[in-house]
């Protein structure tokens, strides 16, 4: 194997993109990238059972939205394809020949029962499952019978007697393996499908596969593909296995585990940038050095070393991405955000999808009162409720407000100076509290309080002229005329 830098991220298009998946891709695009290597993407499609219609352009379409290129793959082609498992079932039925011929495989009629039988003995007399043998060395008259029953076989590699395998992984150093841990494994199913861990080495063979990064479920499928390589005197690349990621309670992320959102579609959706995901997902599992948490893809090819690979587990941490998206929403365009919020309000129906340009202008200027504080695109039906509502329930905070003795004063002198206003704007509304401070001598909260209150609902909230202006004339003289009744 040369010297260049050859990685690839091999997706199943059994669904879509999963957050560990996402972060395996981004690990291999980033060693590739960062050494000047090339990032190939390989389709493993050869558990049909399994496959969805359109798995495989969805995982492509959002490794794309986050914003990975790839040198060579099934859409578009390279020097080493085909790049999908199923085109390359005659590269290895050579292999899978060739292994039988030198007796380091071999056919295996055993029925789904009789191996789960030999299974559940094996568990009764407290040993771990694995395949026993039993159709190692079958005579030509055994091999007639099963065929004459019509058996169909599946093919086994042959697992060395005494041997060790060890590898120095990126992440974790050396791991050591003994043959005796493994039963003989099938290498092509009944079906004449191959299956992963035999394709898998052929495939990274042939592609000139030079580092593996992938998840540390695989751990025990390598020295089954260091097995291959070594059958037919290849070197095998070099693997590094990353850690688990785990939710805030320290289990295992499960695709079940609907607390949390799993896969990188549903964040699009909801209005998540691609630049924040791709930010929060390389630090699931790497650090950089020194405090900072914040790089462009840029940096981040720039700064990537696998020696920094964490070989503790990974927390995901929604509330971080949360923070980090909204990082990059304050330091996006307001068209931007405009274009990442306003679906939603239309979706939530709070908008109608044909807007004239006065309603257009109007939803622009609501969405730039959020721009600071959103977090993602769909919150902004949330932030934004007090702006559609015909009623005003006020909680006890808003009411602890209200109850103070200088409200009905404020409320009132507030009521008159807004309806002397000619022309509505944030600025004739600021004029108009400013004028309400100097009839009433109320300022600081006393004055604004109780303005915010009854106009909006919340004690918290946006700038307070901006946010009247936006509720409109009437909507506030009802909210003032309705809580100073209330407070009679």
């Amino acid at each position: 194997m040369g010297n260049e830098v050859r990685v690839r991220y091999a997706p199943s298009p059994t669904g879509h993109l999963h957050i560990g998946n996402a972060r395996t891709a981004l690990f291999n695009y980033l060693y590739a990238k960062h050494l000047g290597g090339s990032f190939i993407i390989r389709t493993e499609d050869t558990d049909d059972k399994r496959n969805v219609e359109g798995g495989e352009e969805s995982q492509l379409r959002y490794l794309k939205w986050l914003g990975l290129e790839w040198d060579e793959g099934a859409d578009i082609g390279g020097e080493y394809g085909p790049y999908r498992q199923t085109e390359r079932l005659d590269i290895y039925q050579k292999y899978v020949d060739e292994l039988l011929e030198r007796g380091l495989a071999y056919k295996c009629y055993m029925t789904e029962e009789e191996l789960e039988a030999e299974r559940e003995e094996q568990r009764a007399n407290g040993q771990v499952p694995k395949y026993s043998g039993a159709h190692r060395d079958l005579t030509q008259d055994q091999i007639e019978q099963f065929e004459a029953e019509g058996r169909k076989p599946s093919i086994r590699f042959r697992v060395p007697d005494n041997r060790t395998y060890t590898f120095n992984d990126i992440v974790r150093g050396n791991i050591t393996f003994e043959s005796s841990d493994f039963g003989d494994w099938v290498m092509v199913k009944k079906n004449g499908i191959p299956t992963y861990n035999f394709a898998v080495a052929i495939d990274d063979h042939h592609m000139k596969i030079s580092h593996v990064l992938r998840g540390e479920e695989h751990i025990s499928n390598t020295p089954k593909q260091m097995m291959i390589f070594e059958a037919f005197g290849w070197d095998a690349p070099q693997y590094g296995h990353m850690t688990l990621i785990l939710n805030e309670n320290r289990k295992k992320l499960s695709k079940r585990d609907e607390h949390i959102l799993q896969f990188i579609e549903q964040y699009k959706n909801l209005g998540y940038l691609p630049e924040a995901l791709f930010n929060f997902i390389t630090l699931l599992g790497w650090s950089p050095v020194g405090e900072e948490e914040l790089f462009t893809q840029e940096e981040f090819i720039k700064i990537f070393d696998p020696e920094r690979l964490s070989t503790s587990p990974a927390i995901f941490d929604p509330a971080k991405l949360k923070w980090m998206n909204n990082q990059y929403i304050k330091q996006a365009s307001l068209d931007e955000v405009v274009e990442l919020s306003l679906p939603h309000l239309i979706e939530a129906g709070k908008l109608p999808a044909d807007m004239n340009e006065k309603q257009k202008q109007w939803a622009v200027d609501l969405i730039s009162l959020y721009h600071e504080q959103l977090s993602y695109g769909a919150e902004i039906v949330e932030l934004t409720d007090l702006f559609f509502q015909t009623e005003i329930n006020y909680n006890e905070e808003a009411m602890a407000v209200l109850r103070e003795e200088q409200v009905p004063e404020v409320l009132q002198g507030f009521l008159e100076q807004f309806s002397n206003i000619e022309e509505l704007s944030p600025e004739a509304i600021k004029a108009s509290i400013k004028a309400t401070q100097k009839a009433t001598k109320q300022k600081g909260k006393k004055l604004f309080m109780p303005i915010r209150v009854a106009t909006t609902g919340q004690v918290h909230g946006p700038e307070l002229p901006n946010a009247i202006y936006l509720l409109g004339e009437d909507i506030v003289r009802t909210r003032l005329e309705n809580a100073l009744e209330l407070i009679k």
